[in-house]
Order: C-alpha cells, then structure tokens, then sequence
C-alpha cells in the first residue's frame, strides 16, 4: 500500500508526488480531508505580507493556543442561538 498526497481541483486530483513502482491501472482509494487553511490570496495577502504577519502576530500564540480560547471556536454559531 502506497500513500501520496493531493488537491481535489476542477473535478481532478492532483498529486504533489508522483508514486514510484506503481503500474497503470492499479486501482485507488480517494479519501477527502476537509482543510482549514484559508487562501491568502484570496484576501490581497501575498507570500511576503503572510510571512510579515506571522512574525507580528506569533507573540499571541500562546494565548490564542491556550485550551481556555476553545470557547471562542464556535463563537458565531453561539452568538446566533443565544441572540
């Protein structure tokens, strides 16, 4: 058994390693793995901008990781159910 990852795009995947001794055909198993990561670019944040931002901001992980902020995780959908 031969693991690679990919990305689901425009009705393809696309692997970001091709397997090696693997024969055409053989047969596969496709497991889709919802992401958290937001596209930056989609925001007017390139490379440079994201690493900037990074650097800034890395002082409040600790707090932001803390098992305390948790409570923040649902945050919206809490707000809607108790307004």
């Amino acid at each position: 058994m031969t693991s690679t990852e990919g990305i689901y795009r425009n009705g393809k995947i696309e692997l970001s390693q091709l397997p090696t001794n693997i024969n055409d055909k053989t047969r596969v198993i496709v497991t889709f793995i919802e992401s958290n990561d937001i596209e930056l670019s989609a925001y007017g944040i390139d490379r440079l901008q994201a690493e900037s931002l990074r650097a800034n901001l890395g002082s409040f992980a600790d707090d932001w990781n803390s098992p305390e902020m948790s409570i923040y995780d649902n945050y919206d959908s809490i707000m809607t159910v108790t307004s």
